[in-house]
């Protein structure tokens, strides 16, 4: 039996020795690092490369939203939950938005967690395929009107092609998906960064999310 790989993410000492409690218990799970903050989950997931992220939204450095992204740009078959204290609409979107698996609240019982884990390890996502499609739709479908004025001197293809990178895909996945060479769409990558004033995918990524997310905020 192959034992899962767990990195557990929050900034309260005690939280993640209750994760990290639960977690050790079962015999096919083991948590091999823990992190306090964003900026070292991303370290750290880089050296140690675990199988399943369980993570904070919110970090003391920023977003965990933000985290699991630039995570899952360095390891894309890394997968992420997102752990929060509350339900929240606008980070559920952001969350599915930067690639997380999954998205729980901390009041979840044990067994709902390990399990969780179980399933994002085996490449499942945590969310009804319905519900994550809707998400997507209503991101990609924002107001026009108020659309991000350097969004909005991309191409349709360009646009597609960010959506995709917000998502988590790496070139190779979304050429497979769009039907054009991954070398065409590194440039069309790279045609992006430079019209979005950005120098890396996970900040495009954020660029994206971010300003969908004021988009919808604004809608009627």
């Amino acid at each position: 039996m192959n034992t899962i790989r767990v990195m557990v993410v929050d900034d309260h000492d005690v939280v993640r020795m209750g994760l990290k409690g639960y977690i050790d218990a079962e015999d096919d799970l083991e948590v091999v690092c823990e992190a306090s903050s964003g900026a070292e989950a991303v370290a750290l997931a880089r050296v140690e490369k675990p199988d399943v992220v369980v993570m904070d939204v919110r970090m003391p450095d920023g977003s965990g939203v933000d985290a699991c992204r630039e995570l899952r740009s360095d390891n894309p078959g890394t997968g992420v939950i997102m752990l929060t204290s509350y339900s929240d609409d606008h980070a559920l979107f952001a969350s599915i938005m930067a690639g997380a698996a999954g998205y729980l609240l901390k009041q979840t019982h044990a067994a709902e967690l390990v399990s969780s884990i179980r399933s994002v390890a085996a490449g499942k996502a945590l969310l009804d395929p319905d519900v994550t499609m809707k998400v997507l739709e209503r991101i990609r479908n924002a107001v026009v009107e108020n659309k991000d004025p350097k969004l909005a001197h991309l191409s349709p293809t360009e646009e597609r092609i960010l959506l995709k990178v917000a998502e988590g895909f790496t070139n190779r996945q979304i050429a497979e998906r769009i039907h054009l060479s991954e070398k065409t769409v590194k440039n069309y990558v790279s045609s992006i960064l430079k019209k979005l004033e950005v120098t890396r995918r996970a900040e495009a990524a954020s660029y994206i999310t971010r300003a969908r997310m004021q988009e919808e905020e604004l809608r009627p």
